[in-house]
């Protein structure tokens, strides 16, 4: 068999393998967490952080305070983690920190511009410092990331929209 007609075969078979999985309704990549991001490039591929399980974990209950320190052993072990980072931004707003919160959902797009959840986590963190412009900038970023949208487009869409009606003009 030739080399062409075997690269043809294994791409017939992709596309199959593809269509079944889209009929059959079950993810064609991995699924994450809303909050992480399939575009990230520290997606788990192998086994899991359990720092990183631990502090999701403490997140899911609202335990900033457990989630905190968990997040920091992990991105301390590992800088290129934008989801830890991200998670790491997200648990410290929570407990009122934004400056360092600010901190890690910048190092999150440092690593990886094109992560949806700190972009959205990072314009809920403005709302909460009354900084509207730039909530609405991280919108903006979402707008262009999210081709036909995305939850975290839409979640931060109707956070800025709430907060310009909570807001007397």
């Amino acid at each position: 068999m030739s080399a062409f007609r075997i690269a043809h075969s294994a791409a017939v078979l992709a596309a199959v393998v593809l269509a079944v999985l889209l009929i059959a309704g079950l993810p064609a990549r991995p699924v994450f967490a809303m909050g992480s991001n399939s575009d990230s490039s520290s997606a788990i591929t192998g086994p899991a952080d359990p720092d990183f399980t631990a502090g999701k974990a403490a997140i899911d209950r609202k335990d900033w305070a457990a989630a905190v320190p968990l997040f920091q052993k992990v991105v301390a072990r590992d800088e290129k983690n934008a989801d830890a980072f991200n998670w790491l931004g997200y648990a410290l707003r929570n407990q009122g920190d934004y400056e360092k919160a600010f901190v890690a959902y910048n190092q999150a797009l440092q690593i990886n511009p094109k992560h949806r959840g700190a972009h959205e986590y990072l314009g809920e963190a403005y709302l909460k410092t009354d900084n509207l412009a730039k909530a609405e900038e991280q919108l903006k970023a979402l707008d262009g990331l999210c081709t036909f949208g995305c939850p975290e487009y839409t979640e931060l869409k109707n956070k800025i929209a709430a907060f310009k009606a909570a807001k007397p003009s």
